[in-house]
Formats: structure tokens, sequence, C-alpha cells
């Protein structure tokens, strides 16, 4: 009962803004380890390009959508097709491409490959933990605040993450595509680990072996929290590093929320509710959506696994449900603007 009030209550609370934070990591270059690109060095351009695309309609830094290299959308589409009229913030935790769009700037820097040596300096760390609260307190202050992101790779680092601060997270991340590379995934962040002897400590663990958004997400839910919001973490697997963090850094479980897709949950290769089990995420949601009846194939392949989630879709979806859209209708007719425009295609 008292989980059915939680979910109703978060139903009617509506998003004053859904916040998006970008980065990337330099281990989205390793050859088949993320799909969310055409190609593993045009991933560092997708964040970019995705809330370019999301707040303008149109990109700026290329005229292309992001695709993965089959051709599928960004789910920034879907985003922007069901909740257009949810104001955006563009969050910068470190990015290797700025987006021609204005941003907040949390002066961190782009994820290194772990590796090789530690993923982030402990300044680029400090500042996006301080400044990432700073801005959630304030965001705060409106009330409900969904955090999305967008970060290739990610999936991964998250593994990293949540592995480096002593939780089982083996092969339990999800990914955009079909075909989910947990052996490459596994063994990249083993690799890593053999520079250093967890459990760490978590902005330790996010030094070592994370990236910049995870820890952008959890200081801005702090944030959000601490000054009377509602944190709502809209996003997959990847949610679950940042939920961990932010508990690691002090935060009430009890006061967030997270926010994904039905493709995500009933996703076989990985293990989302699992994740926020072993965190102890109390307050999930589910957006169950499904896209078998589009005339599109691009979209129809969201229901064989492909993209999944990403730059707070399945927040985007969740809050539709909750207004009563149509929600295959408006993400068809996006996705015809962008095939009218001809920059629905791969990027090459």
């Amino acid at each position: 009962m008292h989980k059915k009030w939680i979910f109703n209550q978060l139903m009617k609370i509506e998003p004053q803004i859904m916040a998006i934070v970008i980065g990337t990591t330099d281990i989205s270059l390793i050859p088949g380890i993320s799909v969310a690109g055409a190609s593993p060095e045009l991933t560092h351009y997708t964040p970019a390009l995705d809330v370019e695309y999301l707040l303008l309609g149109m990109p700026k830094t290329m005229e292309v959508i992001p695709v993965t290299p089959e051709g599928i959308p960004t789910p920034a589409l879907v985003t922007r097709a069901v909740a257009g009229e949810v104001a955006k913030l563009v969050v910068n935790a470190g990015s290797r491409i700025t987006p021609k769009v204005p941003y907040v700037d949390l002066g961190g820097e782009p994820g290194r490959d772990f590796r090789r040596g530690p993923a982030l300096s402990c300044e680029a760390a400090r500042n996006i933990l301080e400044r990432g609260r700073a801005l959630g307190c304030e965001l705060g202050r409106l009330g409900c605040i969904y955090i999305g992101e967008s970060i290739p790779g990610g999936t991964t680092t998250a593994m990293a993450i949540l592995v480096a601060m002593g939780y089982d997270a083996w092969g339990r991340t999800s990914s955009a595509s079909p075909n989910n590379p947990k052996e490459l995934k596994i063994a990249v962040v083993k690799e890593g680990l053999r520079r250093v002897s967890a459990p760490l400590k978590p902005l330790e663990a996010v030094c070592e072996m994370g990236d910049p958004v995870h820890l952008a997400v959890a200081a801005i839910a702090l944030g959000v929290s601490e000054c009377g919001g509602v944190p709502v973490l809209a996003g997959g697997t990847q949610m679950a590093a940042a939920a961990a963090l932010y508990k690691g850094l002090g935060g009430d479980l009890a006061k967030l929320h997270v926010v994904t897709t039905r493709w995500i949950a009933e996703d076989k290769s990985a293990d989302f509710m699992g994740l926020m089990e072993i965190v102890g995420v109390k307050n999930v949601y589910i957006a169950g959506v499904s896209f078998a009846g589009s005339k599109y194939e691009g979209l129809r392949a969201y229901e064989r696994g492909a993209v999944k989630e990403g730059v707070a879709m399945g927040g985007a979806l969740f809050y539709a449900l909750s207004k009563g859209k149509d929600v295959l209708r408006l993400v068809e007719a996006e996705y015809e603007r962008l095939l009218s425009a001809g920059v629905a295609g791969n990027v090459n």
C-alpha cells in the first residue's frame, strides 16, 4: 500500500525541469564496447548532438541525428517527442565535444581510459561534486527534477564504479546494443582494477574507475534532495552507479526515485532490478511503452533490444503516460519530421 501511495504521488508530481547531464569517457573508444554512435570515434560527438537536437530540433555540431551503427535513432528523439513542453537544462560534466546550445558547466573533464590510469583528476571530481550539489540545491527549490544522461560507454563505467565500491555488478549493466558485450566489458573493468585495491570510497571509485557523468548525476540529486525537491533519476542500469554514489556521499535513498523503460526492466542480458536492490533503491518505476506497432523499422528495433534508454527517455515516457498522451503517435510524427528533413541517417 505504501509503495502504491508513493507511485501515485510521483505520478502527480510533474517534473519542473529535466536536467540532461552530458560527458564522455575514452572507454567508448574501445571497439565493440558502445553502439551510441556510428563508430567508436564518433561516440564523443553523441552527447553534444543529443542535446543540440533535444533543445533545437536539429543538431548543430554535425547535420545528423545520433544513431547506432544500424541507423536506429537516439532516445533523444523520444524524449523530445513526448515531453517537449517540459523545460530542459543541459549540464556539461565533462564532454570532449561541447554542445552548441546553452549549458551549465560543472568544471569537470572528459573521462580517460581507466585501464591506463585514473579516469578523472581529483580536482575535476571535487568540482563536479561541489558545483553539481549547488546546482541541484537551486533546482530542488522548484520541486520535482528529472535527471537524465548522455554518455557513450557509460554502462561499462557504471559497472566499474559499482564494482570498485564493492558491489557485485559484474555483467549486470545493460547495453544500447541487442547483443550486450558483457564479456568485453568485464575484461575491461578487470584490467582497470589491477591498478587499485577495491573497495574504494565513492570519490576514489569515480577518480580511478569512473567518468564525469555518474558523479554529476549523483551530486545534482544530492542537492535536490537536500533543498526540499524530489530527485528522479531518469535512466537505466547506469543509474544504479549514480544511486550508489548518492548513497555513499550521504544521500537519503528514501528520497530518491528511479524511472526507466520497460526495455531496460525486461532486458535479460542485464539485471536492472537486481542492481537497484543491492544498492538499496526502493522507489523504482517502469514506463510500460511498446513500439511493436510502429510502421517504422527504426522504432520497432527498440522491441528487439536496441537503445533501451538514455537522454531521460524513461522519465519522459513516464511523464507522457501520466498525461495520457498517445506516445507512439507523437514519436512517429517526430521521426517523420526527421526523415523528411534528411537528418535521420547514419553518422558517416
